[in-house]
This record gives structure tokens, sequence and C-alpha cells, in this order.
């Protein structure tokens, strides 16, 4: 019996590219099956002239998608997961959690190799209040400018000015064919990425037993546990595209690294800590970590960022 499935995702290039990586995966693992991309606008993509942090929605790139899913117009979605709000929606699952691209933010730049070499007073763009805060923190004579866009454009902004600089996640740059305009990946002890950066996410319906097994079978286990630390991290400190919080967690063997950052908006503090711990006790790393910034600090730290915003 033939079935047809329709995919819901954002338009632009990356989700679409996303979208038919996943595609093309589906309909080898189910021949019989035939699948459909749908392109769903998002309250992200419909408001491009304001900063992510003035909106204050943590569902910008993936509400409306999640709705069609729960309603039935739409049987899978797809998404880069570092969007994904740390909660699923009543009867939504993340259904794959797929192997894992380079997770590191990328610098661009015409003239300067890397975030080191660029002179003082240099101007470098991102629209992300994490890596502003990591690029101060790192370089405090930096000037940060705030750039809006899905990656094509951003690179089209970039181009056409006299900026000095540019920050986007590696994993976008490289599934868009722009890995040549890469200067630096720049190292986890200068940025932390977004918690579920460079893995894309495809959410089912829980109940939909042919949906949950068919992307069980995309789901990447050593991305999964990784991924599930960060975003336990994130969800215990109640943080969003708001507020500038990073992480990232490795496996290696069996054991688990979790490392994790909360900062002021202007760079000046940043609270940075790592932890460990064996595989089986990876599901309470994330909140143990939060629970020990929490400590030194990080929820006073995110109240005034966000009275700041």
């Amino acid at each position: 019996m033939t079935r047809s499935y329709s995919i819901g995702t954002r338009g632009s290039e990356l989700a679409l590219w996303q979208a038919n990586w996943v595609k093309s995966r589906l309909a080898i693992l189910s021949p019989e099956s035939i699948f459909e991309i749908k392109v769903i606008e998002t309250t992200g993509d419909q408001i491009l002239d304001v900063a992510l942090s003035k909106i204050g929605d943590k569902g910008l790139f993936t509400r409306q998608i999640e709705t069609e899913l729960i309603d039935g117009r739409i049987d899978l979605a797809v998404h880069s997961l570092k969007d994904l709000q740390t909660v699923q929606p009543d009867g939504l699952v993340i259904g794959a959690m797929c192997e894992r691209d380079i997770p590191n933010d990328a610098f661009i730049s015409q003239l300067f190799h890397s975030v080191d070499e660029l002179p003082r007073g240099a101007r470098v763009a991102t629209g992300s209040l994490r890596r502003k805060c990591q690029l101060l923190n790192y370089r405090p004579d930096l000037e940060i400018v705030d750039i809006r866009g899905n990656v094509p454009t951003r690179l089209a902004k970039f181009a056409d000015s006299d900026l000095d600089g540019l920050v986007l996640a590696y994993a976008g740059l490289s599934r868009l064919g722009h890995i040549e305009k890469i200067r630096q990946t720049i190292p986890f002890d200068v940025m932390l990425p977004a918690p579920g950066q460079g893995s894309i996410a495809v959410e089912v319906r829980s109940d939909d037993d042919f949906a949950v097994t068919l992307c069980g079978r995309l789901d990447d286990a050593s991305t999964r546990v990784c991924i599930m630390a960060e975003r336990s991290f994130l969800r215990h400190l109640e943080g969003g595209c708001q507020v500038p919080i990073g992480a990232i967690a490795t496996l290696r063997n069996r054991t688990v690294h979790l490392e994790g950052m909360v900062g002021s908006l202007d760079g000046v503090t940043v609270l940075r800590e790592h932890l460990e711990c064996d595989i089986s006790e990876s599901n309470s790393l994330g909140v143990r970590l939060a629970e020990s910034l929490i400590e030194k600090g990080a929820a006073d730290l995110l109240a005034i960022n966000r009275e700041q915003i």
C-alpha cells in the first residue's frame, strides 16, 4: 500500500536543503511511500526588520509548522534542531536527531583569517546575542552590528558592506556549499554554539506509529545523547534566543562532556563551566551544569538581560 507523507518546512534555502535531505533518506528507507514537501511561513520569516531578541518569541521558526503538524495538515516537520523549543507541544515528539554536522560557529571575512586577526575597533556582524556576548567577552574592542536574514541574505548583505567580519553557523554554510567562504572555524574556547546547533530534527506526532518508527531510523544515538544534555541545560535555565546561552556536549567512549555558558548582553560577564559523567547518567547532566551556574549567579544575570532587552 502506497503511503503519502507531507513534510513541513520553512522556505529558506537552508531549510529546503534540510527538508530535501530528510526526504531523500526517508524515500530510501520507505520506497513504497511518497514524500512531498510543504513550505510554511513562520513568524521569524515574516518579521525581518526587527532583531530576534526584540520579538520575544521562543517559537519564532517553528510554531506555525508545529501547528500544522498537530492539526494533521502535514505528517513530518523538519527543523534546524537549535530552533526547537526545549519542550515539545502536547502530542509531538522529536522522531529523529540526525547525525550532527560540525557544531561550531564560523568566521567569514574579506581580509582577515580569524577573530584574532581583526584590528581594534573592527566591525563584525551577527544576529545572535549568544555570539555577540562571546565575541565581546573575547574581544571587547570590537563593534558588533546586528544582521538579519537567511544565510544567502546575510552573505549578500555582508558582501555589499564595509563590515570586517560575519559570524554564522558552520553547518549552514557547509550544507549550502559555502565552505570556501569560511576563514575560521571558531574554537569552543572562544565561542560555544547554541544547544543543538549542527543537527537536523524531524518532528512527528507521537501517535503516528509509522512515522515514529520510520524517523527513528534516521536518529543518531550519539548525537541524541549529546543534544539532550545541551537542551536540558537550556531548559533548566529557561533560555531562548533572547538571552546569551551556549552549550556543547561531546561523547568520548562512554563519557559525556558538557560545557555551558551564560553571559551578559555586553559580554563583560561570562559564566562558564564544564561537567562530565558516564553515559548512563547523561539525562541529569544538563540540569546539574545549569544548577552549578545558577549558584554562581546565572539566574540573576539572565534576569538582568531580560530587563535590558
